[in-house]
């Protein structure tokens, strides 16, 4: 008579493994694991997900590069709507946010692929994949639209930062050679295996040669290094103290600044004031004290009025720069009394602190009576402030040769010939349109050139190492703090660093790949020496469905108590939860 007597099963705690399975496909229980081929539908979903970060880590980039001007992005918003706000910061919430969640997904799936599971999106991570990306095509579709020039940032910013993305991307790849020798060592070879090596190791020779394609300014023999740069205090210093204002200007000449930048509007009485915006809405209290006439021309207010509003508590309010909480209470005070500033003011505080002044005229409208003489009416200014005329630039392209006596630029970036052939000896352009070989073109032919907005010590040192004569900022307090560029690295040390990573990840690859395949080798040997022949045929039958493997567990099993086979001890069947006592 046979005696049957139940197999008690133990199972080994995979605490770790549940946790990767159960957030990433909520697979808490391990019945509902399995070592099976993904479907063709979950790899298509991994694709997304991969394409989601990769888009994510690009929308990230260039917002963290694009701190420089996040100033005029909120300044488009506003002559957009009419409202000021700071449209940056729920952009960077949901960016952050969605960021974080697409890299632990990023992070879950490839530790999924690197233990052999299959591959099981839970259907809420689809959805909010979907979200994710939406919203970013969404996104860059609008900036697109709204700020379409920002994008030559990016271009920028890599002659900052490309040759450390460069030693970043070339580690990553690196690291991801131990799953790719995974699937292709491990694994029986097949056309998508021979595909998934080739595409491997074309990126990583892309990535080798990658450095022949990066050109930095900030790659040079520091000996020929030029002078810093002088800093141009952009509307005064804009971050501690109302734009355009005296109490800014007073900043800035705090700062060290060279150079007073304004802009400069001509009231209904002919007096020359200091006003970014066509109206005064923003940066006055005008909705309080001329409700009606909010939103008309600033020009077409006498300078009584104008002198008669608040042009320092939207600062207070608005807190545009984030800078309010770290002023003092005497800096607060002086705010709230502040007046819109006049450009003999202006000129007058320059002068006395022998600073220059770079003035940005516009043109009042058709109906406005000094609409002829506006240009008349500014000189007369500059006259009456005291200010050396040699001090001041002057940027408008109307009537030079009446001004001829004050500094010449040019807000265009013409040729050499046409500058010469209008009298002019600078020019002050935006930092997109001023590449390294056009800066050092003008430097040869003795044209100074002045680059702006420059608010980042990233971008400071790029045009630094360029040889530009100076930089407009709304930062000054910021670009203080530089005395020398973030990096410089001289040809030969960049094609050092440059060899020896490339020969660093070459002999890693080599490892991976060698170690997976002893790995694989020696385990199938010691396989081969210690298994029962009941293992042996488990493992045979290792790549099949799994409703396979348990029906054929199962006959094993009973076979096995069939036959007469009793034990005391505890046997492992991880994959299957099979109790013997359940043939009696």
């Amino acid at each position: 008579m046979v005696k049957h007597q139940p197999l008690q099963q133990v199972y080994e705690k995979q605490l770790c493994l549940s946790f990767l399975t159960g957030i990433y496909g909520c697979r808490w229980k391990r019945y509902q694991r399995s070592h099976d081929d993904s479907s063709k539908w979950e790899c298509a979903w991994f694709i997304i997900l991969c394409s989601t970060f990769s888009l994510l880590l690009f929308w990230a980039y260039f917002w963290l590069e694009a701190h420089n001007d996040y100033n005029q992005f909120n300044w488009l918003l506003y002559n957009r709507s009419g409202e000021w706000k700071d449209g940056t910061v729920p952009i960077l919430a949901t960016t952050a946010v969605g960021f974080s969640y697409i890299t632990f997904l990023m992070i879950l799936a490839l530790c999924h692929i690197s233990l052999g599971q299959q591959l099981n999106l839970y259907w809420i991570h689809k959805v909010g994949v979907l979200a994710a990306l939406i919203t970013t095509v969404s996104g860059v579709v609008s900036i697109d639209d709204v700020w379409g020039d920002e994008w030559d940032i990016i271009l920028i910013s890599l002659q900052s930062t490309g040759p450390f993305l460069h030693i970043g991307a070339l580690a990553a790849v690196t690291v991801l050679g131990w799953l790719v020798a995974e699937q292709v060592v491990r694994a029986e070879r097949t056309k998508f295996h021979v595909i998934l090596l080739l595409v491997y190791l074309s990126v990583l020779l892309a990535l080798y040669m990658a450095p022949l394609a990066i050109s930095s300014p900030c790659i040079m023999d520091k000996n020929n290094l030029k002078s810093r740069p002088d800093v141009i205090g952009r509307r005064g210093a804009p971050m501690l103290a109302p734009e355009n204002t005296l109490m800014s200007f007073n900043k800035a000449l705090q700062q060290g600044v060279s150079s007073l930048e304004a802009d400069v509007t001509v009231s209904l009485d002919g007096v020359p004031f200091l006003m970014r915006d066509r109206t005064l809405k923003r940066t006055t209290d005008i909705a309080k004290v001329f409700p009606d006439r909010q939103h008309e021309d600033a020009s077409l207010f006498n300078w009584t009025e104008i002198r008669s509003l608040n042009a320092g508590q939207w600062f207070l309010e608005n807190d545009p720069f984030w800078t309010v909480g770290s002023l003092t209470g005497r800096d607060r005070n002086r705010i709230r009394n502040l007046t819109v500033c006049s450009l003999v003011e202006m000129l007058r505080l320059a002068a006395r602190a022998n600073r220059s002044a770079l003035l940005y005229l516009r043109r009042p409208p058709p109906e406005h009576p000094h609409y002829k003489t506006w240009i008349m009416d500014t000189l007369w200014a500059v006259q009456r402030s005291g200010i050396s005329q040699k001090r001041v630039t002057w940027t408008p392209d109307t009537d030079r040769g009446r001004v001829r006596g004050l500094q010449q630029t040019s807000l265009e970036k013409l040729s050499v010939e046409e500058l010469r052939h209008r009298g002019i000896s600078s020019l002050t352009l935006r930092y997109s349109q001023a590449s390294n070989k056009d800066i050092q073109d003008f430097l040869a032919n003795n044209m100074s050139v002045t680059v702006y907005p420059v608010n980042e010590p990233w971008l400071y040192s790029v045009l630094w190492c360029s040889g530009v004569s100076s930089v407009s900022s709304d930062t000054p307090q910021v670009l203080r703090k530089v005395p020398y560029p973030i990096w410089l690295m001289s040809p030969d040390k960049y094609c050092l660093v440059w060899i020896t990573s490339d020969l660093v990840s070459i002999a890693i690859v080599i490892g991976i790949f060698i170690f997976q395949n002893y790995h694989v080798i020696r385990w199938r040997m010691s396989g081969m020496q210690n298994y029962n022949p009941e293992q042996i045929m488990l493992s045979a039958v290792a790549r099949r469905p799994s409703r396979d493997v348990n029906v054929m567990k199962e006959k094993l099993i009973f076979s096995e108590v069939s036959n007469g086979v009793t034990s005391t001890d505890e046997h492992l069947y991880p994959e299957n939860g099979y109790d013997i006592g359940q043939y009696k």
